[in-house]
């Protein structure tokens, strides 16, 4: 599968959010963490205590409103549906460009396969530590809401951090 969704930056990005690769739901709807059941804009909303955004329009606002880049480690693999662990092949996309084109004080992965291709891949290149946070999917329901919304506060400093 061919990476479909260009990026999400702003020219004052200042947190670069990578998932692995768009679900079938995020292909479909043409934005990031389109499943219904993703709890992605859910937390985010939360930790900036304001109503989720709905549609990609309202969502794409929200993150450059709140300097939040947004793109994914894989620019290709072979993939079965959403699974992560499925994930063949993989090659990755030229986060360097995103690091380049906006001063991006701090790289989240949303999951640990997003983080574990981010580090074989793009950190050899970037140079730039990732921080893992735990993944909103469906698939990592165990996690409860209270603990993926303490984990993606820490991303809080570096979007509120004064403007230069």
């Amino acid at each position: 599968m061919i990476h479909p969704l260009p990026p999400v930056c702003g020219k004052d990005s200042r947190v670069l959010l990578l998932g692995t690769m768009p679900s079938p739901k995020s292909r479909e709807a043409g934005f990031y963490y389109a499943h219904p059941r993703n709890r992605f804009w859910t937390v985010l909303a939360q930790i900036f205590e304001e109503p989720a955004p709905e549609g990609t329009d309202a969502r794409r606002a929200f993150c450059l409103r709140h300097r939040i880049a947004l793109w994914d480690v894989l620019a290709s693999c072979v993939i079965a549906g959403a699974s992560d662990s499925s994930i063949r092949e993989p090659k990755a996309n030229p986060i360097a460009e995103i690091l380049e084109s906006a001063p991006i004080a701090a790289v989240f992965t949303t999951g640990r396969k997003a983080y574990e291709l981010y580090n074989r891949f793009c950190l050899p290149e970037t140079g730039k530590k990732a921080f893992l946070l735990p993944s909103t999917s469906p698939a990592n329901c165990a996690c409860p809401m209270s603990d993926l919304t303490r984990a993606y506060r820490a991303i809080l400093p570096y979007c509120q951090e004064e403007k230069r």
